[in-house]
């Protein structure tokens, strides 16, 4: 479902499976596992960068493993549907935790809670040439889960951009979304996607910040967000004199 690999000072967590990297438990379950091994190795000095095989980012939640699962009872899948959105919180809260810089590498599409999880990290690096960023709940017929609507407005500035991508539910591509400010940069394929990602991981990785100290500020600038998840914050002094 996922793999890690550490290169020098840059983690990389490669999204594996169908080729949709549909979020269900399981798939859940193996990338919060992922995480928690990044943290635990984590010195001064090291970045995370997020790819994903294939024509997908992610698709958003599996809703196929929930209709399987649920025995074909409609009210069976929505609640494990509710399930998977419940799972999927920590998740998000390992990212806005993690003690280091954090880049995804939208290589494809990220749909929904692929999008979320895309935005979940602090920099968001997109291809130009194939896949675009969509929330597709309004087509689908599904109300935000409220940690969704923190996180995009906490990720997504201008208020016109989350009007059009959450009550339009249009399909950003790569330079409008660098336009409406919330993917850092576009290039020509996805080879370059992941260069770009990680020559900025390593440049980063290079300031040798404490931990500690990056996860308390990145906390302390997105404070709905982290009420929302019930994520606290702590002064930290740590000077480097």
């Amino acid at each position: 479902m996922c793999t890690l690999e550490k290169r020098g000072n840059v983690f990389f967590l490669t999204l594996t499976g169908d080729g949709e990297h549909r979020l269900n438990p399981t798939f859940i379950s193996s990338i919060r596992s992922a995480l928690s091994e990044v943290k635990s190795q984590s010195t001064p000095g090291c970045a995370l960068v997020t790819v994903a095989d294939g024509k997908y980012f992610s698709n958003g939640f599996d809703l196929n493993w929930a209709k399987s699962a649920s025995g074909g009872s409609p009210s069976k899948a929505a609640d494990l549907l509710i399930q998977m959105v419940d799972l999927f919180k920590p998740l998000v809260s390992d990212l806005l935790s993690l003690p280091m810089p954090t880049i995804a590498a939208i290589t494809g599409h990220a749909a929904a809670a692929g999008l979320i999880l895309a935005l979940s990290h602090d920099y968001v690096l997109m291809r130009r040439d194939r896949g675009v960023l969509y929330m597709s709940e309004i087509d689908i017929g599904m109300t935000l889960p409220d940690y969704f609507t923190a996180i995009m407005r906490s990720k997504v500035g201008k208020p016109e951009a989350r009007r059009d991508i959450l009550l339009r539910a249009v399909k950003v591509k790569a330079e409008e979304a660098v336009a409406m400010g919330f993917v850092e940069s576009a290039h020509d394929n996805g080879e370059s996607v992941v260069e770009a990602a990680v020559h900025m991981a390593e440049e980063l990785a290079k300031r040798k910040w404490d931990g500690e100290v990056y996860s308390e500020i990145r906390k302390s600038l997105y404070p709905e967000l982290c009420g929302v998840l019930g994520l606290t914050t702590k002064d930290v002094v740590k000077p480097r004199l």
